[in-house]
């Protein structure tokens, strides 16, 4: 199985793993399957930080070197992905979570996301 994690699940399980569900966690830890982050969060964290609205320590180049420190693939963005972006409803506005959505919906991944916006997409989740 593979699995993409949203954003704000990987700033908590790097910051916050409180806030993390225990489903979510055990999924996250769990050797079996294969992990992935993708460069839309590095992106999404990059701009909240120079916005003022996101602080972490050492910056984006350090949360790129924690997703490979814990063992995540770094998944980009593909044509196909954009594709599917103008293929789903407008249920949530964020372009980010849309980005996010259509990439894990072309790779057949479930979705590690607490959003319930998200979680009303036509998509395999786990929270």
């Amino acid at each position: 199985m593979k699995y993409l994690l949203d954003t704000h699940t990987v700033l908590w399980l790097f910051d916050h793993v409180e806030k993390l569900s225990e489903i979510a966690l055990g999924v996250i830890l769990k050797p079996a399957g294969e992990k992935y982050v993708s460069i839309v969060s590095a992106w999404e964290v990059a701009i909240k930080i120079s916005l003022g609205k996101l602080t972490f320590d050492g910056g984006v180049g350090n949360f790129l070197t924690k997703i490979y420190e814990n063992g995540f693939e770094l998944l980009p963005i593909k044509e196909e992905y954009i594709k599917q972006v103008e293929n789903l409803p407008l249920l949530h506005r964020d372009p980010f979570d849309r980005m996010l959505i259509a990439s894990a919906i072309s790779e057949g991944m479930r979705f590690i996301t607490a959003d319930t916006n998200i979680q009303k997409y036509n998509i395999s989740w786990v929270w």
